[in-house]
């Protein structure tokens, strides 16, 4: 009887990645798992097609085989796919099948040769200022941490001493436990998963191979930088156990809110009061830059509040960019207070003398507008 295209019998199509290929088997492998169908001699071959084409199909090497060269692949002294019979269809027989099936719920991971567990990767919250957000600045922070024991340099065992194999699962860092025609695999208890014990521990780490100290750094925080930016400082986390790679260190940056500008993207806005003659006549004023300069703008006669005039390069600094955003300046005018008399005299003979249509186009026509208003009330 001819053998059936891998990729038919899980279902697949030929392009399927391997998230693909491990969801179809675990749907397949419990449909017709020999526990499920007693006495089912098809579903027990089934099973058994399912764990040849699956063992194929998920490694590399032999997926890349299959698809060149078929099922002749594996034949005429080939390597071939599965074990000799059973349900040996992966090479640690049916409790790799169980790991395959439900590793990824109960931490899956590897089997033999265990090692300590990779150090934890920290957060570290900092907030910068709106002109070092612009300048950038090396900053320095400090960090609590677990360290490498420098007693035992990470070791976790006295000088002169090592770690020897644990004799409760082998070295292996797993003990398996039958349980009816499951075997069930779990971490060893007796070493954590790590395949060795310490009989001589350090004293200064308790055989951890780390110390809780708090840590200095040195960080480079670019120009652009934005609210929610992050920056990962490699190997800066927690020391891992026993000599075990260290984790990351993420810096999540705040930008202060700042007393005159408001920033958005890589523009900053600006609002500056405008005294009423300048306004009225025309003329310059200074405003604040970023960078902590003045800039001149031209006011044109009759400008009105809300009005904004860009200054062009004036903004913030892009992140890894020689580039730089602009500035809006918006004015407001400003009406005038605490009058003395000769000023009100000269306000109302303005008044007086100008016509309301001319000096304040927007006014009249605004009220002009409402008169209508009232008329077709009115009507």
């Amino acid at each position: 009887m001819a053998k059936r295209d891998y990729y038919e019998v899980l279902g697949v199509d030929r392009n399927a990645d391997k998230d693909t290929l491990k969801k179809a088997y675990r749907k397949l492998a419990m449909q017709f798992h020999p526990d499920r169908n007693h006495g089912n001699a098809e579903a027990e071959l089934k099973f058994k097609e399912l764990n040849e084409a699956y063992d194929v199909l998920k490694d590399d090497e032999k997926k890349a085989a299959y698809d060149r060269f078929g099922h002749a692949a594996f034949e005429g002294g080939g390597p071939r796919p599965g074990g000799a019979g059973g349900f040996e269809g992966f090479s640690g027989g049916f409790a790799d099948i169980f790991e395959e099936m439900f590793g990824d719920f109960m931490g899956g991971g590897g089997r033999r040769g265990a090692s300590p567990g990779r150090g934890s990767d920290l957060r570290y919250n900092m907030t910068v200022s709106l002109e070092d957000a612009f300048n950038g600045k090396q900053a320095e922070i400090r960090v609590p941490t677990s360290v490498t024991c420098d007693v035992c340099d990470g070791a976790g065992a006295e000088k002169g001493s090592k770690p020897i194999p644990c004799p409760t699962c082998g070295g292996r860092g797993k003990t398996r436990t039958q349980q009816g025609f499951f075997t069930i695999e779990r971490t060893c208890a007796a070493c954590g998963g790590v395949g060795q014990v310490i009989e001589n521990p350090c004293k200064a780490c308790n055989g951890a191979g780390r110390q809780r100290k708090e840590k200095t750094l040195s960080v480079n925080i670019p120009a652009g930088v934005e609210d929610g930016t992050r920056i990962r400082l490699q190997g800066e986390g927690e020391a891992g156990m026993r000599g075990a790679p260290p984790g990351d260190l993420y810096l999540f940056l705040n930008i202060q809110p700042h007393p005159i500008f408001q920033r958005e993207g890589a523009d900053i806005y600006c609002r500056v009061p405008l005294e009423m003659v300048t306004a009225s006549l025309g003329g310059a004023i200074e405003v604040p830059t970023i960078e902590g300069k003045r800039a001149k703008v031209s006011v044109p006669a009759g400008t009105q509040t809300g009005r904004q005039f860009r200054l062009r390069g004036k903004g913030m600094s892009v992140l890894r960019s020689p580039s730089r955003g602009d500035m809006y300046v918006e004015v407001a005018v400003e009406t005038p207070v605490n009058l003395t008399d000769r000023q009100r005299e000269l306000l109302e003979e303005f008044q007086k003398d100008s016509g309301v249509e001319k000096t304040s186009p927007q006014s009249h026509g605004f009220f002009d507008k409402v008169k209508e208003l009232w008329e077709d009330l009115r009507d």
